[in-house]
């Protein structure tokens, strides 16, 4: 059998059982109902899609072990199977390619985080309450989808759940309805999302409003910016998170306009191992709060996500370096600027560290056993730091801004941005990329090649502590 004709073309390499590139989800309507004690979940789904260019005889959709009660096809009752994981609608006649049809699905059960190398990822139970943190292939645990990062749709989710508690999804609170003992929230996500990046974090929460920087010269109002978090937690919480909103004015300058409208911080009452970046959203766990801003560099790697991984996505799993070696990078830009360590100093502690482990990673292409290991993110942090050193400031800041710019809410690869990075270069960059992106081994530590100037954005001077 020719190996090509297994899986379609534009099948993500690392997960191949994830998602169908044969067509492309542009808006889905979630309204769910949760029970906590129970851990009961039932869920209506409808998604608008459209075909792509060949008939579609057949429309996959990733979904965990629910139990479906009905799936509709364009409002008719359709032919379909449920296993191992994958919903398959069979339409009567094959769609023409092009077509537009929806699928209605309404299913219930327990839902459990999806088994992965990585651990549980996905709809995930806790003390009193739950939360979804889904990359890479989580999703399917709570929602019908098409699970490939590249397939980024609108959103409209309504969850109904015990009033005492609060339900959070990444986007705009549309209505908050109580009904007797159930309170229903309506969020609506109208930038284009992928689906691992949708979640919901179900609690008894605070609500607590961070206030931005007054706008001045013209600029744009700061972004809404919301936690929701125990109560007990929010002394910590206003020390660590003190600084955030002047991290978003810095980003804006640095990377472009903030990408949503509006970013929403979740504080579990839970340990987690690392916060999780979702869309317009990032949750943290009560473990990364100390009231001494130990935490700090993890608030800016995730909210430097919603530029790099979020807005700007991966095709494919294959160029998860894009997403975290840029929130690494981010991570030294805010400590430079916040009077901490230089990028120069984190990239020496980087290089260090990795001149001291294994050199068998390939950064554009680690494999889906290395994609998440520590040296991805440290060596993606230098490489960042290599071409910022190779371009200058004048150069390497405008270049940044305009990456995020002109692939707003799209889906790239590497080579679209070595290719983007080569216009901003007085010489050819092939061999910066060759040695950091193409070869396991450890280049040199980079040296700028001229002044450093990260003060020149302009941005309003922290206030002294």
């Amino acid at each position: 059998m020719n190996p090509r004709q297994v899986s379609p073309p534009g099948t993500d390499p690392y997960f191949p059982d994830h998602g169908d590139p044969r067509y492309r989800v542009r808006h889905y309507a979630l309204d769910l109902d949760y029970r906590p004690v129970s851990n009961r979940l039932s869920g209506s789904a409808r998604l608008s899609a459209l075909a792509g260019p060949a008939p579609l005889g057949e429309i996959i959709l990733d979904l965990a072990a629910f139990r479906i009660q009905r799936v509709l096809l364009d409002s008719r009752t359709v032919r379909y199977t449920h296993r191992a994981d994958k919903l398959r609608i069979r339409p009567a006649k094959a769609l023409a390619p092009g077509t537009a049809f929806t699928v209605g699905v309404r299913y219930s059960g327990n839902p459990e985080p999806v088994r992965s190398p990585w651990g549980g990822l996905g709809w995930e139970e806790l003390t009193d309450g739950a939360l979804v943190a889904s990359q890479p292939v989580g999703a399917p645990s709570w929602y019908p989808c098409n699970d490939r990062p590249a397939d980024k749709a609108s959103y409209r989710v309504a969850i109904t759940t015990p009033s005492p508690y609060t339900a959070i999804v990444g986007g705009r609170l549309l209505s908050r309805t109580t009904r007797a003992s159930s309170t229903t929230w309506v969020y609506e996500q109208p930038a284009p999302t992928s689906a691992y990046l949708m979640t919901v974090s179900l609690g008894r929460y605070t609500a607590v409003p961070l206030a931005g920087p007054v706008p001045v010269d013209g600029r744009r109002p700061p972004v809404p910016q919301t936690a929701y978090l125990p109560a007990r937690l929010l002394p910590e919480f206003t020390e660590d998170f003190a600084r955030q909103p002047r991290m978003m004015q810095f980003f804006e300058e640095a990377f472009g306009p903030y990408p949503f409208g509006e970013y929403t911080v979740v504080v579990a009452d839970e340990e987690l191992d690392v916060p999780v970046e979702a869309q317009g959203i990032a949750t943290f766990g009560a473990n990364h709060l100390d009231g001494a801003r130990t935490s700090e560099r993890l608030i800016a790697h995730e909210l430097a996500h919603q530029w790099f991984g979020n807005s700007v996505s991966v095709a494919d799993w294959q160029h998860i370096w894009l997403n975290e070696g840029f929130a690494k990078y981010a991570e030294w830009l805010w400590s430079e600027h916040a009077g901490g360590r230089s990028a120069v100093s984190h990239a020496a502690a980087a290089h260090q560290l990795l001149a001291s482990l294994p050199q068998d990673l390939l950064l554009a292409d680690p494999g889906r056993e290395l994609m998440f290991d520590d040296r991805l993110y440290e060596r993606g942090g230098l490489t960042v730091h290599a071409l910022r050193c190779a371009l200058g400031d004048d150069a390497f800041f405008p270049m940044l801004k305009d990456w995020t710019g002109i692939h707003r809410h799209g889906a790239v690869s590497t080579d679209d941005f070595t290719a983007h990075a080569q216009r901003y270069a007085a010489a050819p960059l092939d061999g910066l990329f060759d040695a950091w992106l193409r070869a396991p081994s450890l280049p040199p530590l980079p040296q700028p090649a001229g002044p450093r100037h990260p003060a020149k954005l302009q941005v309003d001077p922290l206030s002294p502590d």
